[in-house]
């Protein structure tokens, strides 16, 4: 950035004219500093970096190519854009191969000019973000797995450290996929107990027949196919923890017997009356509000009483959104492509105004899928899950979007913003082709632009011309 901090643009060309162009068209919203030949360009690259590099292709000496070269091995996040004539434009697509962003033809649309070099600067944004973020994520505050670093998971963190220091029961709460059982495990390594096992069962998943066999162990030929005795997680978790997740699903003559164990720190195995003394911390969580339960009947009132000791909620990724791109990064460095390395820019704010009713579980399994079908070294809008991008998302604020000003204040102003000018830009490009049917000439005269910047327009925001056309 300049000292005036407007972002900085070099623009190089052996033509006068062209320079003085480029200047009075950038100059506005940016801080141009002209370059009359590739020399001189190489100098400039030499002793500072720019934001973006608007190039001649043609130039005596040191041509464009040149400069570009120069540009991705000194600043490889600075962008490159390719002034070129018609004639000259397999050239380009041949420069944007080799790293270049995109190309400038002439003669210019002022307007095609200032978009794309805003387009190559938010791209550049977009790249310090991405190294921003990997950077973050190897440093990131978390807790035993449990990565973010918004103020409801760092309050989350202080709050499991203390529990975790205390030999209580422990109540997880919150939706499903918000990490219950990292929580747990984080409870249990911060613990005096941390070298003693942890045990974790899923109530919901047992069959209710087997459930207090598993949970209590049973004595040889206590049923069909008991032909040995076998140690319940009771037992297998003394000294240690066991976590009994989904705890809200578990028979009520089951919870009986729990809350009994619980009380007299004691089990008796399945066909048996020998009481087996256990040391267990018990960690235990559920998606159900078990008051309710207890109100409806379907959840003992004094197990509830004995193990809402210590309650603790976890948020939902809703309620922090900030931690989205941490996470996301997080779970593509974890995919298995490391070509993949990360996201466009549509595609993050995608991730982080999608409402993720699966939480993290749920954004862990979007990336993987995303990763899965990539195409590019970067992950795309299109390559996200259909509900990702077809649900009503917070920041689409335009006329006839469904969107709430809470759920916007959720998100940082940046992401807030250019949501909506993706969204209004997309509705009125399909509303626009609409009106013409697919016609874009006519289209972008009504639209007061170039045909060909009307095309590229339409191909930033994946809308199709042909979609529209009318049948004779």
């Amino acid at each position: 950035m300049s000292s005036s901090n407007k972002p900085t643009v070099l623009v190089v060309d052996d033509k006068e004219n062209m320079r003085k162009l480029f200047s009075r068209m950038l100059g506005d919203a940016y801080a141009v500093t002209e370059a009359a030949d590739g020399e001189q360009a190489l100098a400039c690259l030499a002793s500072r970096d720019f934001d973006v590099v608007v190039t001649d292709i043609q130039m005596p000496g040191a041509d464009g190519f040149a400069v570009l070269r120069e540009v991705k091995r000194r600043a490889p996040e600075t962008e490159v854009l390719l002034v070129t004539a018609f004639a000259s434009i397999p050239k380009a697509v041949e420069a944007i191969k080799e790293g270049a962003y995109d190309y400038l033809s002439k003669p210019f649309d002022p307007d095609e000019v200032a978009l794309v070099v805003a387009r190559a600067l938010e791209k550049r944004r977009q790249g310090r973000e991405v190294s921003s973020l990997k950077a973050r994520l190897a440093v990131a505050p978390g807790l035993h797995g449990m990565l973010g670093e918004s103020p409801a998971m760092r309050a989350l963190h202080g709050l499991l450290s203390q529990v975790a220091a205390r030999d209580l029961t422990v109540l997880l709460t919150g939706e499903t996929g918000t990490g219950k059982e990292l929580a747990a495990r984080a409870v249990h390594r911060e613990s005096p107990r941390a070298s003693k096992p942890f045990v974790a069962v899923n109530c919901g998943a047992l069959p209710a027949e087997l459930v207090e066999s598993e949970l209590f162990g049973h004595a040889k030929g206590a049923f069909t196919g008991a032909t040995v005795a076998k140690p319940g997680l009771f037992e297998e978790a003394h000294g240690g923890t066991l976590f009994l997740d989904e705890i809200g699903d578990l028979p009520l003559p089951v919870q009986v017997k729990l809350n009994r164990a619980l009380q007299e720190r004691e089990v008796r195995r399945v066909g048996t009356t020998t009481p087996v003394k256990v040391d267990v911390r018990v960690v235990a969580a559920t998606h159900r509000d078990l008051s309710a339960e207890v109100s409806a009947g379907r959840f003992r009132e004094d197990l509830y009483y004995r193990l809402n000791v210590v309650t603790v909620r976890l948020p939902s990724l809703r309620e922090r959104r900030e931690d989205i791109p941490l996470l996301a990064m997080h779970f593509l460095a974890r995919a298995g492509r490391p070509e993949v390395d990360s996201f466009t820019p549509e595609a993050l704010r995608a991730l982080a105004t999608y409402e993720w009713p699966g939480n993290v579980r749920q954004l862990e399994n979007a990336v993987a899928r995303a990763v899965a079908v990539a195409q590019g070294t970067r992950i795309t809008p299109e390559e996200l899950p259909p509900e990702v991008l077809t649900t009503p998302r917070a920041a689409s604020t335009a006329p006839g979007v469904r969107a709430t000003t809470e759920s916007l204040a959720k998100l940082p102003y940046r992401e807030a913003v250019d949501g909506a000018r993706d969204t209004v830009s997309r509705e009125y490009l399909t509303a626009l082709m609409q009106e013409f049917g697919g016609n874009v000439t006519h289209a972008a005269e009504r639209a007061g632009m170039e045909r060909e910047s009307l095309h590229r327009l339409l191909k930033r925001y994946g809308v199709r011309s042909d979609d529209f056309k009318r049948s004779e």
